[in-house]
């Protein structure tokens, strides 16, 4: 699972000034990555944030650009379509402003959640939602909630493999059935397992009052 954790942008330790930056600065700068190249669409502004994004995942994570372009393929697909599309439609300047802006802010994301361990990302996550109680928030169960899907997909990314490789040596990778039911069938069992594992720890639904037994006839 390792190398999902990589591609995904879990956390990993290593070294580098990103990992000794604290987290509201790293947050605050992915942020402003993600608002300069919405608010200033133009190509001087995509290509500063490329730059940046990359020479802080290089210089501040010492990740190598091979392992920087890996992050970017389960991106790739959907970021070339969108390319060849605003090429063709409104010229390939304008298709630089718009693919190179989405892959700044990814790198910028990836750059953050690699630095980072999950626990303090977590913290983070219900410093910034603490001031919502007043509206009924409840900062504890949302960060449970976004550590339970970080530590759910590199497992579902797995499955998956597994489960491709498995109808591939049956022969059998163009059937639709054979790929999808082995996937939903664990997916289904990983979330069951999940639900019982927070019951079991008392993290489960709100309790709700019992209605009031009916009258005798």
């Amino acid at each position: 699972m390792r190398g999902f954790g990589s591609t995904l942008g879990l956390y990993e330790p290593g070294r580098g000034f990103l990992y000794r930056t604290p987290l509201a600065l790293k947050a605050g700068a992915s942020l402003a990555c993600a608002v300069a190249v919405v608010a200033w669409r133009s190509p001087p502004t995509t290509a500063v944030a490329l730059v940046v994004a990359l020479a802080c995942l290089v210089a501040g994570a010492h990740v190598p650009p091979a392992r920087i372009l890996r992050m970017l393929l389960p991106a790739a697909p959907v970021l070339g379509v969108l390319a060849l599309y605003q090429g063709i439609a409104q010229g390939w300047l304008r298709a630089f402003v718009v693919v190179g802006g989405i892959a700044a802010c990814l790198l910028a994301a990836r750059a953050l959640t690699l630095t980072t361990p999950t626990q303090a990302l977590l913290d983070g996550v219900v410093r910034l939602v603490r001031p919502f109680r007043a509206v009924g928030a409840d900062p504890e169960r949302f960060a449970l909630a976004l550590s339970i899907m970080l530590r759910s997909i590199p497992y579902l990314a797995g499955l998956f493999v597994d489960v491709r490789e498995a109808a591939r040596a049956r022969g059998l990778e163009r059937s639709p059935r054979v790929a999808v039911t082995p996937l939903v069938v664990g997916a289904v069992a990983y979330a069951h397992r999940t639900g019982e594992a927070l019951a079991a720890r008392g993290l489960g639904d709100h309790d709700v009052d019992e209605p009031a037994d009916a009258p005798d006839a």
